[in-house]
């Protein structure tokens, strides 16, 4: 099921306010960005570089994902590990709102967003 108009807007409000405080300088987005995509009922976050093998070609690398739960109205946040597969991040599983994901992505307590 898709987002509605609302959540739409409120999911691109706070990434915006999370990419305006936390995106590289603009001279060097060109080696190293970050950005994010709505997938379903997921929000992606992800860096993007140039591929170590064909410069060129830009490739993303996940950083954190979150899916809207509309039985519990809650944001269940991922992690991807070294062996590429999300996992539920367990220090904090669900927060309230997507502010609040983005959030606690910028606070990488624990280091496990950004390594």
């Amino acid at each position: 099921m898709a987002f509605t108009k609302e959540q739409i807007a409120e999911i691109e409000k706070a990434s915006a306010k999370y990419m305006y405080y936390n995106r590289p300088p603009l001279e060097i987005r060109d080696q190293l960005d970050f950005a994010y995509r709505i997938d379903g009922q997921s929000v992606y976050l992800f860096e993007i570089r140039p591929r170590w093998d064909k410069p060129e070609e830009k490739s993303d690398t996940p950083i954190a994902k979150t899916t809207y739960i509309k039985s519990k109205n809650l944001w269940k946040i991922y992690w991807m590990r070294g062996d590429l597969k999300w996992h539920h991040y367990k220090p904090v599983p669900f927060v309230k709102t997507i502010p609040d994901f983005f959030d606690l992505v910028k606070q990488d307590a624990l280091s496990c967003f950004f390594g």
